[in-house]
């Protein structure tokens, strides 16, 4: 049975005319395979820019060229049980997790390029294994704690509401990171000045505004919900806005972006609205299908919610600046 939606609920949905050629411009395990050149026996980085692969990582990671991604990006099965659309992936000891991450990781960062940088993303019960996992291929550099303001209660413990986003390179003299492109407006609550005027901070009509550096801790990030246009129905979709600043902070403006877990497809949209190439694999047809509708409705809309202005926005203040503009 269909889903009934509220009727402001902009969550996306597929048509059954348009899944025929959204399909069609996904690449397959046969497909890639047929791809290969005949001189060198393997796939080049052209082959698969800007393209979502519908199959399993196992099967066509080998197919890919070694150090071809500027960034990789990685939201991999957390260790926890859950449904991902039909394919369930069930909770596992920590010995048997490390061993999970062992099967795949060390393969992904060969992908990355020698000044490369790669972000993965874990909560709580699994971020101790991926340090682990990370420290024995890359230099790990920082850990970002992103507070994800949606969760359930708890009555035995507290509520989960943080993340973890381990940053590492593989050359910690030599990797690409653009601090300006990511710096965060903030509110100024109690605002100094010198000779009378603003000091570090801006007037706005909507309040006072100061830039800052970004930290290792997100607390301006709103998760997905139904009212947002980049809302699906994937259950642990990550925001558009998160993947922004990983992009703008550690991929340069034509730089391509890999992500073996793509769902459905944040990565690579963000890496489309932000001028990156992309590569996706996706196990999943039905997320690949949302995934190339995301990319198309980029093709006219490359707005990203809270970043505006060459800036990330504190949360829920880019509305407010939004509407004093439009009084004026």
């Amino acid at each position: 049975m269909k889903t009934q939606r509220a009727k402001n609920n902009r969550t996306l949905t597929l048509n059954e005319e348009e899944i025929p050629a959204l399909r069609a411009r996904l690449l397959t395990a046969a497909g890639l395979k047929s791809l290969a050149s005949p001189k060198s026996g393997g796939i080049s980085a052209d082959t698969i820019k800007n393209k979502i692969i519908n199959a399993d990582l196992f099967a066509v990671l080998p197919l890919l060229p070694d150090a071809f991604a500027d960034l990789i990006i990685i939201d991999p099965p957390y260790n926890l049980s859950k449904n991902f659309g039909g394919l369930k992936f069930a909770g596992r000891s920590d010995a048997a997790y490390d061993e999970y991450l062992e099967s795949w990781f060390p393969a992904v960062c060969k992908k990355l390029k020698a000044n490369g940088s790669l972000y993965i993303c874990g909560d709580w019960k699994c971020s101790s294994a991926l340090q682990r996992a990370v420290a024995k291929e890359l230099t790990v550099m920082n850990r970002i704690t992103w507070q994800r303001e949606k969760g359930r209660g708890a009555k035995s413990n507290w509520k989960n509401a943080m993340e973890d986003i381990w940053f590492a390179v593989k050359n910690p003299d030599d990797y690409y990171f653009d601090v300006e492109a990511v710096m965060q407006k903030r509110k100024v609550l109690a605002p100094y000045t010198q000779d009378g005027k603003p000091k570090d901070w801006e007037r706005a009509a909507a309040g006072n505004f100061r830039l800052t550096h970004p930290s290792n801790f997100w607390d301006d990030i709103s998760v997905p919900f139904w009212s947002m246009p980049e809302n699906t129905d994937h259950p642990t979709q990550k925001p558009e806005k998160l993947c922004a600043k990983l992009i703008l902070a550690s991929c340069p403006k034509g730089g391509i972006v890999f992500d073996p877990f793509l769902g459905s497809g944040t990565t690579a949209v963000a890496a489309k609205k932000l001028g990156r190439a992309f590569c996706g694999i996706e196990i999943n047809q039905e997320y690949c299908l949302w995934a190339q509708k995301r990319l198309e409705r980029a093709e006219d809309d490359t707005s990203i919610q809270g970043y505006a202005d060459g800036v990330f926005w504190e949360r829920n203040t880019l509305a407010d600046q939004t509407r004093s503009r439009e009084q004026r």
